[in-house]
């Protein structure tokens, strides 16, 4: 196992159908909106962007977002990372009763310089301070899609 590649899945239930969530989450500017831990998107073009992410831990993680796939009919959001993680993040959307079960997975690998050194003695606290991002994710966009 390389000490500074990340796996993550999780798995998202939310109360409004696949189509009303996918129009959020294709709108990446707006995250900032309503997912906390994401500090800020400057769109740089039509399919690329930066994006800055601070959750619990004091240390900002700043990507190039490129847009690797955008399917509206499969309802798959994926793009590719650059920066302090390179590697790939995908939404994939599909219908669960009169709501939407919400897949998101992550394959990346650490870049910044202070993350890699602290790697061993701190993956664990990576891993929870990931989990505590996506737990704000998840709470605002179901705020959001509650709102819209």
């Amino acid at each position: 196992m390389d000490r500074n590649r990340y796996r993550f899945r999780c798995v998202w239930g939310l109360a409004a159908p696949p189509d009303a969530v996918y129009a959020v989450l294709e709108r990446a500017e707006d995250y900032p909106r309503w997912w906390p831990q994401v500090r800020e998107v400057v769109p740089l073009d039509d399919t690329t962007g930066t994006a800055r992410f601070r959750s619990l831990l004091p240390y900002d993680l700043v990507v190039t977002v490129h847009a690797r796939l955008r399917d509206p009919a499969a309802r798959v959001l994926e793009v590719g990372l650059d920066g302090d993680l390179e590697g790939w993040a995908r939404w994939t959307l599909t219908p669960e009763g009169t709501g939407t079960h919400a897949l998101y997975e992550q394959e990346v690998e650490v870049r910044a310089r202070l993350l890699r050194a602290l790697a061993v003695p701190g993956r664990p606290l990576f891993r929870a301070n990931h989990a505590l991002m996506m737990r704000g994710g998840r709470r605002g966009l179901a705020a959001r899609l509650r709102a819209v």
